[in-house]
């Protein structure tokens, strides 16, 4: 799929799972488990996804998963899998390397969305794209290093460090537009400073939704994760957003889905529904 003067590929870095609870918050476990069914420890089977784009001499790449730094003990606890699909051989597949990577897009810094940002070799820290500028929120940098007791979990320094002492993160401040056709929706509901990339040209948009609408169970308004700062907030960002994606026919890509790359939104006159699902890959 072409838009905007990019080639897009989806690549798939990890599977993991969360508790299905907190992923949909006030809605009922008997309505939520018939989208997404729960383990015997309540988890929900979910997915890292992340959009490679190829044009205008970039090569740019919008989140990077949960990667591969983890403790055991973590590493059980949210069921994370690199082995059967890793960041590295999805991008081989494509014809394209960590190097080639030229811009790294960080919609926000929660573990799973940038723990791909770096690796450990030989038990010291490295960048896993070492040609790349690394993209991230000043609003979210901010609340990353000064977290609270409730967010403290959510933001490993171990991901973000090692860029930051060889001077690899370009900070952006608000939603002025850093990259060609790719424009920027804020968000605050999930967490504060949340970069949402819309690509567009004159007959086609596709919107990174990352943790505003995370899997295809969440485009219904009051759908949303318990692990939001302010999920009043959420519900009224979804409603702003989605009669736009509803009434302009966008494609809304899911970083968390694992079943659904990406669809377009359909309203029946009360509620918001996956319309159609679409493989961009295809």
């Amino acid at each position: 799929m072409n838009i905007g003067g990019y080639e897009l590929y989806s690549i798939e870095t990890s599977s993991f799972s969360l508790d299905g609870g907190a992923m949909f918050g006030i809605i009922p476990k008997p309505m939520w488990e018939k989208e997404a069914p729960a383990d015997e420890k309540n988890r929900i089977t979910m997915v890292t996804r992340s959009l490679l784009l190829v044009g205008h001499d970039k090569k740019i790449i919008i989140d990077t998963g949960n990667g591969d730094k983890w403790q055991e003990k973590l590493k059980s606890i949210y069921k994370i899998d690199t082995n059967s699909i890793n960041l590295k051989t999805s991008l081989t597949k494509y014809g394209y390397d960590p190097e080639d990577i030229t811009d790294v897009f960080c919609t926000h810094m929660h573990f799973d969305h940038i723990g791909g940002n770096t690796k450990i070799v030989k038990g010291k820290l490295e960048p896993v794209f070492p040609n790349a500028v690394y993209w991230m929120q000043k609003e979210n940098w901010n609340l990353a290093n000064s977290t609270s007791e409730r967010d403290n979990g959510s933001f490993l320094k171990d991901d973000w460090s090692i860029l930051q002492e060889n001077g690899m993160i370009t900070m952006v401040d608000g939603k002025d537009s850093f990259l060609t056709n790719i424009n920027i929706e804020m968000s605050y509901g999930h967490t504060t400073g949340m970069m949402l990339p819309i690509i567009q040209d004159t007959s086609k948009t596709i919107v990174y939704a990352a943790d505003l609408i995370p899997m295809a169970a969440h485009i219904p308004l009051p759908w949303v994760m318990a692990y939001d700062i302010n999920p009043v907030l959420t519900m009224e960002e979804k409603r702003k957003l989605l009669p736009k994606i509803v009434e302009e026919e966008w494609i809304l890509f899911f970083e968390h889905d694992p079943i659904h790359q990406s669809c377009t939104v359909q309203f029946d006159g009360k509620h918001y529904r996956l319309k159609e699902s679409i493989n961009i890959n295809e």
